[in-house]
């Protein structure tokens, strides 16, 4: 079944009109996002073109065996790392 797309606004706005303004923010920046190129997206920034190393690698290799394992951190532990509250 496809969504009605007039549907699908009202009820995008809807939810929009429950959030405090901070949130409305960061809604609008990620549709800002969603929107655009990726350079522009990321200010014109160039992207990382360095090769990744051996040990570099590795650790990604180990990050994502952790996150098969389900042993992940938790968002909410993420969030405090950052000083980020609910």
């Amino acid at each position: 079944m496809v969504p009605d797309p007039t549907h699908e606004r009202q009820k995008a706005h809807e939810l929009l009109d429950l959030l405090s303004i901070e949130k409305v923010a960061v809604v609008r920046s990620l549709l800002e996002v969603m929107m655009e190129p990726l350079s522009k997206s990321l200010n014109s920034v160039p992207l990382d073109d360095e090769e990744v190393t051996k040990e570099t690698a590795a650790a990604i290799e180990e990050a994502r065996a952790s996150l098969a394992r389900s042993e992940g951190i938790p968002h909410d532990e993420v969030l405090r790392e950052f000083g980020i509250k609910k």
